[in-house]
């Protein structure tokens, strides 16, 4: 390897596994100049459909095998005692090496988690890793976390997650105050569980620029840039945000397609349709970041295609540049001091 930035391929992960990966590999390579690609997984079957896709002898991609791999409904206690020779592990493993600057995979989350966690390690300070991605707004898009990491959380780990946050998005948006929500079940101060109360009263302690509660309606608003929650309600409000434009999507194409009056509609409204798409297309949101871990690591969509988990790359290499874990580090530290000067 040469001084390029190098990001280690969870090959065999996902539902596709290394027939998105690898063309998503050849894809982001074509985009950045300063990428080098670590291709875990079987050699004998990464070698074979290198070839058949024109991308033996690439110079910025080196392949290292790996026996196993991690089943998508494989129970992460299992994945962690029984596969230390997978490819999700032997990429983790490299990061924790320093042979890898970032991991991407898009294998199974819980495996994924429990891994990074048990080979990275948590950042000082930080209790639990949380999984954050950006999602579409009305003015651009925010940052939300936890995703699903963390099912239960204390008032202390939400502060975390928001803190957090709010350095991802500065570091990535380069925004040098990120306005941060707790998602609530509305916005007066009386509302919401005491775990969610006892959190805002974190949050309004620090310098963060914390906002207060926000409503699930806001996720979408543009409203915050950073929306806060625990695992289990951000997880819920994602799938059901995913389910909704799915509908939407189904009604869009039934009504287009009822009649020739309505297909000529559709003809003259094609140009909307396409950019409306793209400005929702979810695999231009695909990487979510597993954030409080002493390393890169991002979880691509198991049904990911070679645009999405291209962008899932992309997500991990500039996290890196960022330093976004450097910068997670130094601002929990700087809150902790502060805490105890106090």
């Amino acid at each position: 390897m040469t001084d390029r930035l190098a990001i280690a391929l969870d090959v065999m992960g996902g539902d596709s596994g290394a027939e998105v990966v690898l063309p998503a590999a050849l894809r982001i390579l074509k985009k950045r100049n300063d990428l080098e690609l670590i291709l875990v997984g079987d050699q004998e079957t990464i070698e074979r459909d290198l070839q058949a896709l024109g991308g033996a002898g690439n110079k910025r991609l080196t392949v290292q095998h790996a026996s196993q791999h991690v089943d998508m409904d494989e129970l992460p206690s299992h994945a962690l005692r029984f596969k230390k020779d997978s490819s999700m592990r032997i990429a983790i493993n490299m990061v924790k090496e320093g042979r890898a600057q970032a991991c991407v995979s898009a294998g199974n989350t819980g495996a994924l988690m429990a891994t990074a966690r048990y080979v990275l390690k948590t950042l000082p300070g930080i209790d639990r890793p949380a999984i954050c991605t950006s999602l579409p707004t009305i003015t651009g898009h925010t940052w939300m976390l936890d995703l699903g990491a963390n099912v239960n959380s204390t008032p202390e780990q939400l502060f975390q997650f928001g803190l957090m946050g709010s350095v991802l998005a500065g570091a990535i948006d380069g925004n040098s105050n990120p306005s941060v929500g707790l998602l609530n079940i509305g916005e007066e101060e009386m509302k919401g569980s005491e775990t969610v109360k006892e959190a805002a009263s974190l949050f309004t302690s620090t310098a963060l620029n914390y906002v207060g509660f926000i409503e699930g309606d806001d996720i979408y608003s543009g409203k915050v840039d950073v929306v806060t929650c625990d695992g289990y309600v951000g997880n819920i409000a994602l799938k059901s945000s995913e389910g909704v434009a799915k509908m939407i999507s189904f009604y869009i194409k039934r009504e287009f397609s009822r009649n020739i009056l309505t297909r000529l509609a559709a003809l003259a409204a094609l140009p909307v349709l396409k950019a409306f798409r793209r400005q929702i297309d979810p695999r231009r949101y695909n990487g979510a970041s597993l954030l409080g871990l002493r390393g890169t690591v991002v979880k691509s969509h198991g049904g990911a295609d070679v645009l999405a988990f291209a962008n899932a790359i992309d997500v991990a290499a500039i996290e890196v540049e960022q330093n976004v874990p450097e910068l997670i580090s130094s601002q929990v530290q700087s809150v902790l001091s502060k805490r105890q000067a106090g």
